[in-house]
């Protein structure tokens, strides 16, 4: 029977779990740049020193804290799946599947003799191709081994019922990031298209293709993307749930979209008894029904042809490989070289095998005082986070009453699940090619994924990220917070750091996740996970209205020259930082309120939760990646989380001394005020 720690946190502090008697501060000082003014530049005042410590090597487009702790997990990642592959393992073993698989990416000699061999089968299939209406059941046929065709499918939670699952179309098809690739005449997006034509030509060329014919089916791949892509919602439309949420009967959807064989489809992927399906994006799988109604034969063969190439691509030779980080890596994200081969094989093993290493990678690094402490602060950050949302003087007592009835209904996982993942169904088979292994891989997932989904009630008890992950979420659906054991480290989280650092750091971590339940997407669910409106009309007016405010004050920031943030796609993300900083230093001023911590290196208590919760967004990217992000991630760039988000917090000039006169002073009239 486990020891139970009782912790009095909310009112002497997280010390009080510790075998220490006195906490540490852990700002490292050498983070710091001093030469930079707190209200100049408070990123680079705060993580100056990190960064010309950690200058940007060749494979990485970005690196920063969240990189470098990924590091330290990858190594320790590595002796796990190094002990099984040196070993000799009963077959289907948990350690005899890591092993192998770990081998066979390794195995580069036997990878390159192969060439495409592996996937030959898969091509002349598409080739053999003579008729349109085998296009939908040959889509299905390669759905099921991790290969997408036009359009995407999958079972997932109701919104309007979160205890059910419902089964789901979705827009696909494309190979750039986002469909703005596709249409934005600016030259930066131009040469990016320039040169994804040619790594197209590159590809089947290599495939065996003759320049010409490689050139004519480029031009075909080019014609049905970029049509797909015209149909496809913006990352900022799809923020909107209801945007992607269309429900029908089964019969509808056959009389909406006729002339796809959805009985075939479905039956092949071995979904049967449909009654009803939500067609997320009509208008996409309209156009990709279109398409194969429009385009010659010759066409959607190049563009399946394509499909496998692309999905393929790191399974194959070193050729293929180099050429896909040619565009991928350099062109989008401005990398200059490939990971060495043992992370990029550690990389492949953890994402198909993520939950087996994760069962490994906890017991040896995780250790149950951790998660102990880290239930206690979680509870702390719901006592403050209530608080704060009974301090809004502009939300009526109404939608108080239900915040309230959210916040605690929160499910909170820490660490690491209470059951593992059953891989005993799946097969690594030493003798077959990697890429032949990957198909089976991919079939043994969407098996699982259909057996465990369809036709069965949502499982609350899922976690959508594994241990090892260096990252959290939030789940609407579910009304949940999840916390990997693989964040729970420095720089996020010290067992022997005060609370001015761990509040600062994973406390405001854990109150940005709760945040986003109730951010511009979460509020829209309620305590069940159901969407449904759960605010009076003039709060949801003045909630929006105080949003737009850090809408504008984003959309206003220069990332690069001539390229501006995105306020309305980064929202969300915005939202829930500003709220994890307000709630995180609510917890940390009642968790000190009867000990109230000394000033350490010269920094007040106050200081040195900025500077933690500064810290952890250290880090150093490139243009290229910079414009990446820009256009397809919802979190703004970590510079700006910390220079966008800190002038929004009254506190934070109280504790640096910030004055109008400083560069990043804004008027308090025109910060956000919410929560």
């Amino acid at each position: 029977m486990k020891k139970v720690i009782i912790c009095t946190a909310l009112a002497i502090g997280l010390g009080a779990c510790s075998t220490k008697n006195v906490m540490e501060s852990k700002i490292d000082l050498a983070n710091l740049d001093t030469s930079h003014k707190p209200g100049t530049d408070f990123f680079q005042y705060a993580t100056g020193g990190w960064q010309k410590a950690n200058p940007l090597t060749d494979e990485y487009a970005r690196y920063g804290q969240f990189d470098a702790l990924r590091e330290k997990n990858r190594e320790q990642l590595q002796e796990l799946v190094l002990e099984q592959a040196a070993q000799k393992n009963e077959p289907g073993s948990n350690g005899q599947k890591v092993g192998d698989l770990y081998n066979l990416v390794m195995d580069s000699t036997r990878r390159n003799a192969e060439g495409i061999a592996p996937v030959k089968p898969l091509m002349d299939g598409i080739a053999a191709l003579k008729e349109k209406k085998e296009i939908i059941p040959l889509m299905a046929k390669m759905y099921r081994v991790g290969i997408s065709g036009f359009f995407g499918t999958g079972i997932g939670t109701d919104i309007m019922n979160s205890n059910a699952n419902q089964l789901g179309l979705y827009q696909g098809g494309t190979a750039l990031p986002e469909k703005e690739y596709y249409s934005d005449t600016d030259e930066v997006s131009a040469n990016i298209r320039a040169k994804y034509k040619e790594y197209i030509v590159n590809m089947f060329k290599i495939f065996g293709f003759t320049p010409d014919e490689s050139k004519a089916k480029m031009e075909a791949i080019m014609k049905i993307e970029t049509r797909l892509a015209a149909k496809h919602l913006s990352r900022v439309e799809r923020r909107n749930p209801m945007n992607s949420y269309h429900k029908m009967s089964y019969t509808d959807l056959k009389s909406t979209i006729p002339t796809i064989d959805w009985d075939t489809y479905y039956s092949i992927l071995g979904i049967n008894g449909i009654e009803e399906v939500n067609l997320a994006h009509p208008e996409a799988i309209k156009e990709a029904a279109a398409i194969i109604e429009d385009c010659s034969m010759a066409e959607l063969i190049a563009y399946l042809e394509w499909r496998v190439m692309r999905s393929t691509s790191n399974e194959l030779t070193d050729e293929i490989e180099e050429e896909t980080f040619a565009f991928y890596g350099t062109v989008l994200s401005g990398k200059k070289a490939q990971q060495p081969r043992w992370k990029r094989a550690l990389d492949a093993v953890n994402g198909s095998l993520g939950d087996v290493i994760g069962e490994l990678y906890v017991a040896k690094y995780f250790p149950p005082a951790a998660k102990e402490r880290m239930t206690q602060l979680v509870k702390n950050l719901q006592v403050a986070l209530g608080e704060r949302i009974d301090a809004q003087e502009w939300m009526s007592e109404e939608t108080k009453k239900a915040a309230h009835e959210k916040l605690n209904t929160f499910t909170v996982k820490i660490g690491y699940p209470d059951e593992w993942e059953d891989y005993s169904g799946l097969t690594i088979d030493p003798t077959l090619s990697y890429a032949e292994n990957c198909r089976n891989m991919s079939e043994f997932g969407w098996k699982k994924h259909v057996d465990e989904k369809w036709g069965k009630p949502v499982d609350r008890t899922e976690w959508h990220m594994t241990p090892q992950t260096v990252n959290a979420y939030y789940n609407p659906t579910t009304n949940e917070i999840c916390f990997p054991a693989g964040i729970l480290q420095y720089p996020f989280f010290d067992m022997d750091a005060d609370d001015a650092f761990n509040y600062g750091a994973i406390g405001v971590v854990i109150g940005h996740e709760m945040t986003h339940g109730f951010d511009d997407q979460g509020r829209q669910f309620d305590k069940d996970g159901n969407f449904a409106n759960w605010w009076t009309e003039e709060d949801a007016t003045k909630f929006n209205e105080r949003t737009q405010v850090i809408v504008d004050f984003f959309n206003k920031i220069e990332v690069l020259p001539g390229l501006n943030a995105d306020g309305k796609l980064t929202l969300g993300e915005n939202i829930a930082d500003h709220g994890g900083l307000m709630i995180s230093m609510q917890a940390f001023r009642n968790a000190t309120k009867e000990n109230p911590l000394p000033v350490i290196d010269g920094f007040t208590p106050e200081q040195r939760f900025y500077l933690s919760y500064s810290n952890v967004w250290a880090g150093n990217v490139r243009d290229e990646e910079i414009r990446n992000l820009t256009r397809s991630d919802v979190h703004s760039l970590s510079r700006w989380r910390v220079n966008g988000t800190l002038p929004h917090i009254d506190d934070w000039y109280t504790a640096f001394g910030i004055i109008e006169e400083n560069p990043m002073f804004v008027p308090a009239e025109e910060r956000l005020k919410i929560w």
